[in-house]
């Protein structure tokens, strides 16, 4: 069991810190810092500086442009990125579509998509998610009838985030409307220009578009743009959802959000001990999180077999999330009420101090860090099955 990095370890991160320092371009870090968004062009750029360093899909194999990098190597990067504020990659490109087509997709699929998502050439969508069917994804409606050489696709996806700027989307469809829910489901990958998709906003409450709904009308899908065999979606789904099951922890999104917090008490953040202390609280909780996740990180590196561990860390890490934010929400203080300057539609800067602005924005958006990836419900329910044995 491992708990410190070695001294080869430590070499690698001050590689990491090395080229971060040198390469990552300080605007897009400051957005990030400040929790500012970071455009299409701007993340795409800072992704084509990461793969031709090689470094941009360190959970790929070797074979496809992945770093061989160990999951201890893989924590240790993940941490610098997030420590230097650089923004993450495209996930649904990276670590859902990418690993699945690398899995179950033809030596065409590969050279047709896998160095375009590399190089920041394509970007995806999620179809997954219906009006009907939220986190029950076998009960999908959207329909694939087979005519010749093409899938025929009518209904709709919401919640997807991405929609207005994604090339292709990746969607569960339903091809066997008369077998058992899980095996008449196939898994496609959609060109988002093609006729007969519409993409509509879904406006958050402070004013954003965080998702869309994606409507389907008889928009024609080639059968050679089926991900695995037909009717076999839900094994394609169920392996992309938990490829990435041990790198769930956000121990480096945590650790990014409690620096940002000391940055924001030494700016003239609210001081008083209820504060202090919570900061205490919330770094002792972080530390143990971390050894929690080095711990079952160095267990699977030695070949060993993880069972339920991976739910308790997306628990903790999420609600550890949460808990940064609440604390950061009172350190700003009623410098939180103000609109972010973005959404008051001229060129006016914060009302209040920097770090102030997009305090409350998110906060509000990380509440769903314990719905997204599998709710806090869902992970009580596998560890009371896995472990309890109830």
């Amino acid at each position: 069991m491992q708990l410190q990095l070695s001294a080869a370890q430590r070499s690698f991160r001050e590689e990491v810190r090395e080229f971060l320092a040198a390469n990552l371009p300080a605007e897009i870090a400051e957005k990030v810092r400040f929790g500012r968004g970071v455009g299409k062009d701007e993340l795409g750029a800072w992704t084509r500086v990461l793969n031709g360093r090689g470094w941009a899909a360190p959970n790929w194999p070797v074979v496809h442009g992945g770093t061989g990098w160990s999951l201890i190597e893989r924590h240790v990067f993940d941490v610098e990125c997030r420590r230097a504020h650089a923004p993450p990659l495209s996930g649904f490109g990276f670590n859902m579509v990418g690993p699945a087509i690398i899995k179950f997709g033809t030596s065409a699929q590969h050279q047709q998509f896998l160095p375009q998502i590399l190089n920041a050439e394509l970007w995806w969508c999620q179809g997954y998610s219906e009006p009907q069917a939220g986190s029950d994804l076998a009960s999908v409606r959207t329909r694939a009838d087979r005519r010749g050489d093409a899938y025929v696709v009518n209904g709709s996806k919401i919640w997807t985030s991405a929609a207005e700027s994604a090339d292709w989307i990746f969607a569960l469809v339903r091809t066997d409307q008369n077998a058992k829910p899980q095996r008449g489901i196939s898994f496609l990958l959609i060109d988002m220009t093609t006729l007969g998709i519409t993409v509509e906003p879904l406006i958050a409450f402070n004013g954003k578009r965080l998702w869309n709904q994606v409507f389907f009308e008889d928009v024609q899908v080639p059968v050679e743009n089926r991900l695995g065999e037909e009717n076999q979606g839900w094994a394609v789904a169920k392996s992309l959802l938990g490829d990435e099951r041990l790198m769930v922890s956000r121990v480096s999104e945590n650790k990014r959000l409690l620096g940002r917090l000391r940055e924001i008490l030494a700016a003239g953040g609210l001081r008083e001990p209820t504060v202090e202390w919570g900061l205490a609280e919330l770094a002792i909780r972080l530390d143990a999180l971390e050894m929690t996740s080095l711990r079952l990180l160095s267990e699977a590196d030695a070949g060993g077999q993880i069972g339920a561990e991976p739910s308790m860390l997306k628990l903790k890490g999420s609600e550890l999330v949460q808990a940064i934010d609440a604390l950061t929400f009172a350190a700003v203080g009623y410098w939180t009420a103000p609109l972010d300057s973005s959404l008051l539609g001229g060129n006016e800067g914060p009302v209040g101090p920097d770090y102030a602005e997009y305090a409350a924005s998110s906060r509000y958006h990380h509440l769903g860090f314990t719905i997204a990836g599998g709710s806090s419900e869902i992970q009580h329910d596998i560890i009371a099955k896995q472990v309890l044995g109830l």
